[in-house]
């Protein structure tokens, strides 16, 4: 069966890309992470990546003009390679239109927390001091907004009394090593399907 191929953008240590390239060596999805691109030269994610022989960029975003032209040198890679699907895996910037709409339906990200619910980098402190009884992460479709796509999977957390945020956090990543695999293979398999604001997993 043919395996889709990935490409994985980060910033730093990359525990999600591990678990997606687990799961692509262990054949548990029908998928392949083909090349990892950074925005952080130090970012642990491409140790990672050189650890398991896939190609890898640094991609210094000073080094151009504006975010636009930073984002044609990351698609001239993932053009070059002929990617099936990007996916952000603690990438901190936010994407462009241009970058957005050329892949539109082919990029996913994973967010700490129950979307739509506590956007932006600081999820599950955000989801403490509100004081929910429940929290979680979301797999979504990457859209112009800041983790406003539509979403495709989520798991939920529940929230202790004497919690920090390391701790829930910690139990929040063993989730998403689940659901960004899972999703992921939904996509390979072609069972996902984007109806307006709704991603309908087709049986």
């Amino acid at each position: 069966m043919y395996k889709i191929k990935l490409a994985v953008l980060v910033s730093g240590r990359g525990s999600n890309l591990q678990a997606i390239i687990d799961a692509c060596e262990s054949n548990r999805i029908n998928a392949e992470v083909k090349v990892v691109i950074s925005d952080k030269k130090d970012a642990y994610a491409l140790e990672r990546a050189k650890k398991h022989n896939i190609k890898n960029f640094f991609i210094d975003p000073k080094a151009f003009p504006n975010r636009e032209e930073h984002e044609k040198a990351i698609a001239k890679i993932i053009d070059e390679l002929q990617i099936d699907l990007i996916c952000l895996a603690g990438y901190m910037r936010i994407l462009t239109s241009y970058f957005v709409n050329k892949y539109k339906g082919k990029i996913m990200n994973i967010h700490p927390s129950l979307l739509p619910s506590f956007p932006g980098t600081s999820g599950q402190l955000d989801a403490l001091q509100y004081g929910v009884k429940f929290s979680g992460c979301t797999v979504h479709f990457v859209d112009e907004g800041e983790d406003t796509g539509p979403i495709i999977l989520q798991a939920v957390v529940p929230v202790k009394d004497d919690d920090t945020v390391e701790s829930l956090s910690a139990r929040i990543l063993e989730e998403e090593h689940k659901i960004y695999p899972e999703a992921i293979n939904l996509f390979a398999n072609g069972k996902l399907k984007i109806e307006g604001r709704r991603v309908k997993i087709i049986k």
